[in-house]
């Protein structure tokens, strides 16, 4: 653990995730399964996963056993669903802290089932059927034949539903998410019976109430994104990402900044240095494109950026001085830079950008 004393740093706003929360649960009246991989998404997952719980969450889900193995530790004991693959060590470990596997071969069954003999347990799985997108899970109608097979051999094997991922849910036309539906109802055919379904993520859930089955999946819109494009739909960003202003000085024009000399001033032009750079995650693809909040105006990012530092032009800004605060992600005043705005430059997907600041970057909890 290291010591913190920059101000650079992200906060959570907790009361936001109630909100997101509850406006999910109005639109869609399905149990939900709280989707916490990947940290929450870069939100923290301990915080998120207690406040997904306090609102109503039936199960949380992670990606590896590694995050359930946290969520157990912390005291959460309510159901928690592996999404991701295992060999013998994850199925151990799975077994151990009393997680729910998602499986999809016949060796998987029979790693699971080796677990729970040498534990003397008992464990439970979801299957995974790739409907369509070309990730994980049984494909065919035989290859659940064979699962079935496999789960009759497994005494000690429960398994409590089947589910699958669409991969366009959030496209205009929903011809391919049709033929992921259809082909998952061809699957399930062939497994056992009285399984309990789950299709739908954020998009697919707000969009398609024919496809929310027994439960849905609640991820991207928990924290604030639209899972659909140009969504207008009441929910509000978690994560705001701050810093401060280092050192603030004025160039004439002709003068370059940062590291290339990309960037030439055509007039003269106040500099503000920001406490942040690609050593804190901050998208070196912002250089020269992306902007920053600085008393609430908003200040282009000027010259590349640097691995502990940006500069911004804040020629704008009346007053701007050492230690004012600068909102990389987030509300300034009526100015807010979201994760869209910041994916969009750096032609990704928001949520790479929630998921950006590295570990030197303090977390904060604002409820």
């Amino acid at each position: 653990m290291i010591d913190r004393y920059r101000s650079t740093c992200t906060r959570v706003d907790l009361k936001a995730i109630r909100h997101n929360i509850a406006v999910f649960r109005s639109a869609v009246k399905s149990p939900f399964i709280a989707v916490v991989k990947a940290d929450a998404y870069g939100h923290g997952l301990i915080k998120v996963a207690q406040t997904a719980v306090q609102e109503g969450a039936k199960m949380l889900a992670v990606a590896i056993p590694e995050e359930g193995a946290a969520l157990r530790r912390s005291g959460i004991d309510m159901p928690v669903l592996v999404l991701g693959g295992m060999n013998a060590v994850e199925a151990e470990a799975s077994v151990r802290y009393g997680l729910t596997q998602a499986v999809y071969t016949p060796e998987h069954i029979a790693l699971m089932e080796k677990a729970c003999l040498e534990q003397g347990r008992t464990c439970t799985v979801h299957i995974k059927a790739d409907s369509g997108m070309g990730r994980l899970g049984i494909r065919t109608p035989q290859e659940a034949l064979e699962l079935t097979e496999a789960l009759s051999r497994a005494a000690h094997v429960h398994a409590e539903a089947v589910f699958t991922h669409f991969c366009d849910a959030d496209a205009e036309d929903d011809v391919y998410t049709a033929m992921q539906a259809a082909r998952f109802d061809e699957i399930v055919k062939e497994l056992p019976g009285g399984l309990l379904r789950h299709m739908s993520a954020s998009a697919a859930a707000l969009r398609y109430p024919g496809l929310r089955h027994d439960m849905v999946r609640l991820g991207i819109a928990m924290y604030g994104c639209s899972p659909c494009p140009g969504g207008e739909d009441g929910l509000i960003p978690a994560l705001t990402w701050i810093s401060e202003v280092m050192m603030v000085k004025t160039i004439e024009a002709g003068e370059y900044i940062g590291y290339g000399c990309t960037y030439r001033a055509a007039k003269p032009v106040k500099v503000a240095t920001v406490a942040v750079g690609y050593g804190d995650g901050y998208p070196r693809l912002m250089s020269n494109a992306g902007s920053v909040l600085i008393g609430g105006r908003r200040c282009p990012v000027i010259g590349n950026v640097c691995m502990d530092m940006i500069m911004v032009d804040a020629t704008e800004v009346d007053g701007v001085r050492t230690g004012d605060e600068v909102v990389l992600l987030g509300r300034q005043g009526s100015e807010a830079i979201t994760a869209e705005e910041i994916a969009g430059i750096c032609h990704t997907i928001s949520y790479e950008i929630l998921l950006a600041p590295k570990s030197r970057v303090p977390r904060y909890y604002m409820d």
